[in-house]
């Protein structure tokens, strides 16, 4: 086993081993051993027998003959089957030059085994364990449905390991700021943090339920009006909410809140973090992190999470192109909207599918559609080509071999459009990365977000606005932007944070702009202003999340890939079955009664 944790891979010893089998080097011939683990691979040759003995720090072969295995163990040895677990003592070996393995650190020895013990045979497995290397992986569902198994592969352990080693980190770059480390409750009250709650029915309290919480955010404010300045959790949170591939039911943050501080003093402590985890998880993280406002990002890259690893950007031709002679683009313009798009050096190559296929993603992205055109020595073509005159075609800077890439209308509908087509470009010219790790802190994000004429909290309600917006609060509380801040790593958003709302009176009108009365803003968050009432200091903090940090650390397919135990899209546990009936006398208990929903209604 190389890289990450190496030292760790010999290990105390126990009654059942003296050390793990990853941690045999060539220093260690001519000592005995006793080792335990599960039998990986064998080899039977007739006379010798070659086993690949595995346990979480890696593999060793260990190797039975005539010469120097007790009879009763040889002979136990050839009925060994995949899977079975085994205690085998004996004498590490060098392996012959011709024989050693250069894929495994402990590929030049072997233990010579003379006696061997069977704890426990193992079944046939369900899905193999080893792999060759050309054979894929089962199905992921039948992985999830057999975790167990599935968790024994390498891949999995060296993720799962790092994902153990970034927390311990953590919880040391923290305590040497500072921070305590503090619990807050998971039976919980229901509070709008923007995902649906799971809830908890209460034995005790007919009609009344728990939520599990989808952050410790009320509770690690709490404690900063309460004095306790720094505070850390790596916190299980829980949201309802359809799944994606980085989307879980219940999911794990660093979760930090800090008192007296400013957006400055949770980026160094961040930015610091991150330079130590990119020494464990070996990517690079060098302070400062680039910045840019929400607006920026948005207007340059068309994403509050830009994948940095290229600096292609938007252009804006409003003013170029907004007189041409066409409606589609001058209404843009006469409207409110904007001409924005790329200009890709050498794009002329792309083939007319290949263009259609970015027009499609564009569509897909809820744009009514994308114009190009091509310039050539001449002219140019391709739909909006006809629009162009030359001081168009100079204004655009396009040159001969170049490809214009336009959306038209509002930024709302052409930002997401055109960062898809961003993406799409940069896979279909296969652009070369300019960087490898790309930190972004994305800041000033809206205060309120607006849905179905709504008013709605751009992070959540606890946001402090930015100072600069406060008196247009009342009147154009759209335009107000807020202290709210986002970690972007190579185009993922790790984490999310803010400098909270201190003030009780400042809470209540958050709370009244975002249509609550009185009665509602007393019965949800009494307890919270009650807080603030009795001396809050300026306090923020931010969470991160675990589970993507290390799934983009790793560059993983899926959340599912770097979770021990994770749930499907469906939000199912297919390993235990889980969620399952529950029997009607426990239903009675709880005070449930399960009624089926009305002929062609679906239920949530």
């Amino acid at each position: 086993m190389t890289g990450r944790g190496e030292s760790n891979l010999t290990a105390e010893a126990t009654g059942f081993r003296s050390r793990m089998v990853g941690g045999l080097r060539k220093e260690d011939a001519g000592r005995k051993e006793r080792l335990s683990g599960w039998v990986h691979r064998r080899r039977d040759l007739g006379g010798l027998l070659f086993v690949d003995l595995r346990d979480r720090s890696g593999l060793v072969q260990i190797s039975f003959g005539p010469e120097w295995t007790e009879a009763e163990s040889l002979s136990l040895a050839h009925r060994l089957g995949s899977e079975d677990v085994v205690v085998v003592e004996g004498e590490v070996e060098l392996r012959p030059n011709d024989a050693r393995n250069p894929e495994l650190p402990s590929g030049d020895v072997e233990l010579r085994v003379h006696r061997l013990e069977l704890l426990n045979s193992a079944r046939t497995p369900q899905i193999p364990v080893y792999r060759g290397p050309d054979e894929d992986l089962p199905a992921e569902e039948l992985r999830l449905r057999h975790r167990h198994l599935d968790l024994r592969r390498r891949e999995l352990q060296e993720n799962l390991r790092l994902r153990h080693e970034l927390i311990l980190e953590t919880r040391n770059y923290f305590g040497n700021l500072g921070f305590l480390e503090i619990e807050t409750p998971i039976l919980t009250k229901t509070t709008p943090e923007g995902a649906r709650d799971y809830l908890v029915p209460s034995r005790v309290h007919p009609g009344e339920f728990f939520a599990l919480p989808q952050s410790p955010q009320i509770y690690k404010q709490i404690l900063m009006t309460a004095g306790y300045d720094r505070y850390l959790q790596i916190a299980r949170c829980f949201r309802d909410e359809d799944l994606r591939a980085d989307r879980q039911p219940e999911f794990t943050q660093i979760d930090l809140e800090a008192a007296f501080v400013e957006p400055d003093d949770i980026f160094r402590w961040i930015e610091g973090l991150m330079a130590e985890l990119g020494k464990v998880a070996q990517i690079q993280a060098a302070p400062p992190f680039r910045r840019l406002t929400h607006a920026e990002a948005m207007d340059r890259f068309g994403s509050d999470r830009p994948d940095l690893r290229w600096s292609l950007e938007i252009s804006d031709w409003s003013d170029a192109f907004g007189t041409a002679d066409s409606r589609i683009l001058q209404s843009a313009v006469e409207t409110g909207g904007r001409i924005r798009g790329f200009l890709i050096r050498g794009g002329g190559e792309l083939s007319r599918k290949e263009v259609e296929a970015l027009e499609s993603v564009a569509r897909a992205a809820g744009a009514p559609g994308l114009l190009w055109a091509k310039r050539t020595g001449e002219g140019g073509s391709g739909p909006l080509s006809r629009w162009l005159g030359e001081e168009e075609w100079e204004a655009s800077g396009a040159r001969s071999g170049d490809l214009l890439l336009v959306a038209a209308g509002s930024d709302r509908v052409t930002s997401p459009a055109l960062s898809a087509v961003r993406g799409a470009v940069i896979e279909a010219m296969a652009l070369p990365q300019e960087r490898s790790d790309a930190w972004l802190w994305v800041l000033d994000f809206p205060l309120f977000e607006e849905h179905e004429g709504r008013i709605h909290p751009g992070h959540h309600p606890f946001v402090l606005p930015h100072p600069e917006d406060l008196s247009r609060l009342n009147d154009d509380p759209l335009s107000v932007r807020s202290l709210a801040y986002d970690l972007v790593y190579n185009g993922s958003e790790l984490g999310s944070g803010s400098i909270r709302i201190h003030d009780a009176g400042m809470q209540r009108a958050i709370f009244r702009a975002l249509g609550m009365g009185d009665q509602e803003i007393a019965r949800k968050f009494g307890f919270l202003l009650e807080a603030l009432e009795s001396g809050a200091p300026p306090h923020g903090g931010i969470a991160l999340g675990v589970d993507r940090l290390v799934k983009d650390f790793l560059n993983a397919a899926s959340l599912r890939d770097v979770i021990a135990f994770p749930k499907t899209t469906a939000a199912r546990a297919l390993f235990e079955g889980a969620p399952s009936t529950v029997g009607s006398e426990e239903l009675r208990e709880l005070h449930i009664e399960l009624r089926a929903a009305p002929v062609g209604v679906r239920t949530p």
